[in-house]
């Protein structure tokens, strides 16, 4: 795991002059494991992990400004010196604009700012620390550095309504660690803590003119191919890439390689059924350069990029998918790689897996994924968040009631109708989304909760049934049906506290709102993955979750976005303007039911291990669920009842995630001889603690 980490101290200083440490409450010196100082004190900045060395740099303007940046950034050194000298007075938002996925922090005197991204997958953490800040882009050193224990207040809410910003709000697993929210950036100012947002939000009133599809398609496209090409020029040298693992019989050094898990030199994507991963896999070919170096091969083509394609062979129906990867990677800048797994590889099948700075569904698939890119390239593209960014949430409906634009639903809702087969659809569709038009931000917490305490959830349904439960302010996640009350009864506090902060409303629009949340929900979970299937020297690349793109996709026309098919449609058009145009019939086409058949199909042949989690979970102990009513569930979705898979795998993952931090040792900080781990070991509050925190509150 790659993380930057700093503090601004107070006026009077904290750290220790020329140690580039801090002296914390205890009179101890510490400071990251394995880091490289990028500045020293009064206000240290370390980078921390296998960061490469075109992956960090710092440029100065002079003793007291200074800017670092870590990650892919297309800004050349002149550009970072033009954008410090504009930060000096306060602008912030061009310090986000430039392609790639970066994390920019800028000193001026004991003025620090701390730029996050727009989507949440380079998320800004920070706390209190010896009378001033510590901050980071990772929340378990700074829980760590604090010793804090762990939140179940926030587990709770990741697990009853992990879409709902307001159940989460800023806090993270470790009490006392807070998390910047996407669009805004911490400002430090000697110790002091300041939040600003340097994105403009949608106004819930007065809608922006609707941009012109064509040219805010155009945008995209740019926007994509830039991001491409930014980590096509960047250097790519890989650490230990020029190294033999060791000599094994009958193989050669790209088999060797691979036996050992690392990854290959050079350039690689996904090439699957999934029409953002192909997306990006034909832009990489066909731009100007050498994609990627395939060694060991001996097919004599030299620079190609490594498509890779997952063959699922434990779950039937990934024929078409196959033979439509087979004719894309006809193209001679291609070199096609199919990864086959079999009950192995199934969700569930391996529970092992390294701990990662939160929870997050992935962590039931983290071996599925990493055996799919560990036969891919040093630098990975992959298509997540292209839904999100690119897909209307089905909330959008109410903007465009908003905006007096009816006619705009036609389409949606008749292949609602289609797909469903009744004739009711289009007036229940029509009525959800005027009810959610007329419905404030305050009123729509308020039912949420309720809805908690009464234990009325979503029962799993078709299209018509999902789109109808996501035309609300806020749903119940899909595990909150097996959650105690009283872990329920604190979710519904956190509601009730939302609806009395200061600011109410979230200043948008309700499909505006729900789009972005969902897209902060889906970063969180690309990062996990990103963490739970680490391949030694490889990154993985995300550019739909870049800014840049981000931005171009928030100017596509609501009306584009709620038609049918409309994602494999902007993505075919912006092939099309790359000079793709031939594409194998059924490109684009969902691939959902094959995921939904795989976890299935995990469930049933891991049920037994699953079942033998719960007997004592960590969950029950804290209050969270009852051991008895999980397992009964897990027997009855390995049976084929019709229960929220999804919802079991955030109950798994996050079962996992704390058996994994509570068994760990070790610190990220030196320090003392008695800092050995991260949280105390007496962290899991007695049965029925939370809900009787919960229940005085409400009293």
């Amino acid at each position: 795991m790659r993380w930057l980490v700093g503090w601004s101290s107070t006026a009077t200083g904290t750290a220790m002059a020329g140690t580039a440490g801090a002296t914390g409450y205890d009179g101890e010196t510490v400071h990251p494991v394995g880091s490289q100082l990028l500045w020293g004190d009064p206000d240290p900045l370390w980078a921390v992990g296998d960061w490469r060395p075109d992956e960090v740099r710092v440029v100065k303007a002079d003793a007291e400004t200074r800017i670092a940046v870590l990650g892919i950034c297309g800004a050349s050194d002149e550009q970072l010196r033009v954008g410090l000298f504009a930060a000096r007075g306060g602008a912030l938002r061009h310090l986000t604009a430039w392609p790639g996925s970066y994390t920019a922090v800028v000193q001026v005197g004991r003025r620090i700012t701390v730029c996050g991204d727009l989507a949440g997958a380079r998320p800004v953490f920070h706390t209190p620390w010896a009378g001033g800040t510590a901050y980071a882009t990772a929340a378990l050193p700074l829980a760590d550095l604090i010793e804090a224990n762990l939140d179940f207040g926030h587990l709770a809410a990741l697990l009853a309504a992990p879409d709902v910003p307001a159940a989460l709000h800023d806090s993270t697993p470790y009490d006392g660690v807070r998390r910047v929210p996407p669009g805004h950036a911490l400002i430090l100012r000697a110790g002091a803590r300041e939040i600003a947002g340097y994105e403009q939000a949608a106004s819930l009133v007065v809608a922006a003119p609707p941009a012109d599809p064509d040219s805010a398609v155009d945008a995209v496209r740019d926007a994509l191919v830039e991001a491409v090409r930014t980590r096509l020029q960047a250097p790519r040298h890989v650490p230990g890439a020029d190294i033999d693992p060791g000599p094994v019989p009958g193989m050669g050094p790209a088999e060797r390689r691979a036996a050992r898990g690392m990854p290959m030199p050079g350039i690689g994507a996904d090439l699957s059924g999934g029409p953002a991963s192909t997306t990006l896999a034909l832009l990489a070919a066909g731009l100007p350069g050498m994609p990627g170096t395939v060694l060991g091969h001996g097919t004599g083509a030299g620079e190609r990029l490594l498509a890779v394609t997952y063959n699922d062979l434990a779950v039937p129906g990934r024929e078409a998918e196959l033979e439509r990867a087979g004719t894309l990677a006809a193209n001679p800048r291609l070199h096609h790689v199919v990864v086959p797994g079999g009950e192995e590889l199934l969700p569930y099948a391996d529970l092992e897996g390294p701990l990662t700075d939160e929870p997050g569904p992935c962590l039931v698939t983290a071996a599925r994924h990493r055996a799919r890119l560990a036969a891919g390239s040093a630098d990975h593209f992959t298509g997540y968040g292209a839904r999100q960014v690119l897909d209307a949430h089905p909330a959008r409906l109410a903007d465009l009631l908003m905006d007096r634009r009816r006619r705009h639903l036609v389409r949606p809702v008749a292949a609602l109708a289609r797909a469903d087969g009744s004739v009711m659809v289009p007036a229940r569709v029509y009525a959800a989304a005027r009810r959610l038009a007329r419905t404030s931000y305050r009123t729509g917490l308020e039912e949420l909760g309720d809805r908690l305490m009464q234990r009325r959830f979503d029962e799993p349904g078709g299209a018509v049934e999902a789109s109808l439960a996501a035309l609300t302010w806020g749903r119940p996640g899909p595990a909150a049906r097996w959650l105690t009350g009283e872990a329920l009864a604190e979710v519904s506090v956190r509601l009730q506290s939302a609806t009395h902060r200061s600011v109410v409303g979230p200043g948008q629009r309700p499909g505006d709102f729900r789009a972005r949340a969902a897209l902060a929900r889906q970063a969180a979970d690309v990062r996990v993955l990103e963490q739970a299937a680490e391949i030694r020297f490889q990154r993985l690349h995300t550019p739909f979750l870049d800014n840049q793109v981000v931005r171009a996709c928030r100017t596509l026309p609501e009306a584009l976005r709620v038609r049918p098919g409309a994602r494999a449609a902007i993505l075919r058009t912006v092939l099309q303007g790359a000079g793709v145009s031939e594409l194998p019939p059924g490109w684009g086409a969902p691939t959902h039911a094959l995921t939904t058949a795989a976890s299935r199909a995990g469930l049933r042949v891991a049920a037994d291990s699953l079942v033998a989690v719960f007997d004592t979970p960590l969950l029950a102990e804290a209050g969270l669920i009852e051991a008895r009513v999980v397992r009964k569930a897990l027997r009855g979705a390995a049976a084929g009842e019709p229960l929220p898979l999804d919802g079991l795998a955030d109950l798994v993952s996050l079962e996992l995630w704390l058996r994994r931090l509570l068994a760990r040792r070790g610190t990220c900080w030196t320090g003392t001889p008695a800092r050995q781990r991260a949280v105390p070991a007496g962290i899991t509050p007695q049965r029925g603690a939370l809900g009787a925190g919960a229940a005085a509150r409400r009293g």
